[in-house]
């Protein structure tokens, strides 16, 4: 089974988490998904924090497609923005990148649910 790792902060990953799946309270912005890259966890999950100006709550989306991570955010409105239980207990999936999409995830089902899939799939692999 993959580790999971539930931290409000992406900052908290480290080296130590690459392949996790990590489900934080961060926002989706540019800023979050550097520390992402740098753990380089299987699966990021973002707050989408309300999309905001030019989608800057979603663009951690397409800089972790581009280093080849998967990624996606919840909806503001499902979870609190800094509060990863919040975010894995009730939160709504708004958005993933195609890498993600290939897991499994698919907006609308909630968090607990995404990661539940993921985790049984990857049982199944030899």
């Amino acid at each position: 089974m993959l580790p999971l790792r539930i931290v409000d902060s992406i900052t908290e990953l480290g080296a130590h988490d690459e392949g996790c799946l990590a489900v934080s309270g961060s926002h989706g912005g540019l800023s979050s998904a550097r520390y992402a890259l740098a753990a380089r966890p299987l699966l990021s999950v973002f707050n989408d924090a309300g999309v905001g100006k030019d989608d800057a709550g979603l663009a951690a989306l397409e800089l972790m497609q581009a280093h080849k991570l998967a990624a996606c955010t919840v909806s503001h409105a499902s979870a609190r923005i800094g509060d990863a239980q919040s975010t894995m207990n009730n939160g709504i999936v708004s958005h993933c990148n195609a890498l993600a999409s290939m897991l499994g995830v698919q907006t609308g089902q909630t968090c607990l649910h995404m990661i539940e899939i993921i985790q049984r799939q990857t049982r199944r692999q030899p």
